[in-house]
């Protein structure tokens, strides 16, 4: 009887060993290789685009909410962009967008796409921001604050929902469901998954920000990261570095860990002189990933087209500025309008933006250096 037991004993282990059954492991999501990041950046070609948000829009909600979503203007300042060679855009969504109207929200997303590919542009799309206020609210949103940086601009998730574990499963069905739903779309270049995850707001809302947010975020980023990853996207997922000392991991926090340990591609942002750009380039080479600036030109303080543009290109780094348009977000103004807005007299120099509202360039000598770099010069010539 022992036998027999034993021999059924056995043969269980060996059907076990054999049998199809999923696990946990087999089905779980990973990182891209190094080898597969590299071999995706280099079908790309160089990047070169802006953050982008429609001049009439104060920001993502008025840019994508049914009522004040303008696909006309999209087009027109998309126009201009093509014109000056960029090839994608970084475009910010919000959660409360999702909750609000999901099929919705997915059409006007797929329409965008529509009118970027129209231009050659592929976006790569923002899924959660720390910047600005933490309150946002779904409806009509306050017109522009005179003379004052992104007066209007709003957090994904809010401060409520941060706070309240009871919301995460809906800020997973967003993340999902967004992923999801373009997962295999050419039409879009990346995923990056959180803006600034650690950036307190201190000259604008840090009064009235949460007290625990970057230990929270902590904890919620790698699980937004995972959610990602769960949609099985073909495109790569990153979150870019932007403060504190890269160089090694003892100097990292825990939020910059998973940063660097989880993206696909590795994405910073730089608004300093031209040294401190190259350094961070230097600095996260180590990372054998492809690099891409998702943030950088304020004229102001020293970042500019013409200084940091041809060291991109020699890098091989993908660049993105701040601002394509002058419009209702005023980032053409500093950021320290918020202590001293400027209502008496305009800035001595726009901080970003490309372009005034009739698609005059605010600087000729910029969008000539941009089309000579982007290849775009000698195409309209060839015309």
């Amino acid at each position: 009887m022992k036998k027999i037991v034993v021999l059924l004993f056995l043969l269980l282990e060996v059907l076990i060993m054999v049998s199809p059954i999923p696990s946990m492991a087999a089905d779980a999501q990973h990182r891209w290789s190094e080898e597969k990041a590299n071999s995706w950046y280099q079908k790309q070609g160089w990047l070169v685009g802006s953050n982008y948000n429609p001049a009439s829009a104060i920001n993502q909600l008025e840019m994508w909410q049914a009522d004040t979503f303008d696909p006309a203007q999209i087009d027109k300042e998309l126009g201009w962009a093509q014109d000056l060679g960029m090839n994608t855009m970084r475009v910010y969504l919000h959660d409360l967008l999702w909750k609000q109207d999901s099929e919705g929200f997915k059409k006007r997303i797929s329409d965008f796409l529509t009118i970027a590919a129209k231009h050659k542009i592929k976006p790569v799309f923002v899924l959660f921001d720390s910047c600005w206020n933490p309150y946002p609210a779904l409806g009509a949103q306050h017109p522009p604050i005179p003379g004052v940086h992104n007066s209007g601009w709003v957090q994904s998730p809010g401060a409520k929902s941060l706070q309240d574990v009871g919301d995460y499963p809906r800020l997973k069905t967003y993340v999902q469901g967004v992923v999801g739903a373009f997962a295999d779309d050419p039409r879009v270049l990346a995923w990056d998954l959180w803006n600034e995850p650690n950036n307190g707001n201190g000259h604008a809302y840090g009064k009235v920000e949460i007290k625990n947010k970057q230990e929270l975020i902590a904890k919620l980023l790698p699980q937004v990261f995972d959610w990602a990853r769960a949609a099985h996207p073909s495109q790569p997922l990153t979150s870019g570095v932007w403060d504190g000392d890269w160089s090694s991991p003892n100097t990292l926090t825990p939020i910059q860990h998973t940063q660097l340990e989880q993206s696909d591609v590795i994405s910073f942002h730089s608004y300093g002189w031209p040294e401190e750009f190259e350094m961070c380039v230097t600095t996260l080479e180590k990372y054998h990933r492809p690099i891409i600036c998702t943030e950088f030109m304020a004229r102001g303080i020293g970042s500019t087209f013409d200084t940091i543009l041809p060291i991109a290109k020699r890098r091989n780094v993908g660049a993105i500025n701040w601002g394509l348009v002058v419009g209702k977000t005023q980032t053409n103004l500093p950021w320290d309008s918020w202590q001293k807005p400027y209502v008496l007299h305009p800035p001595a120099i726009w901080f970003h933006e490309v372009f005034y509202a009739d698609g005059k360039p605010y600087r000729e000598q910029e969008v000539k250096l941009i089309r000579e770099l982007t290849g775009r010069s000698s195409k309209v010539h060839s015309k």
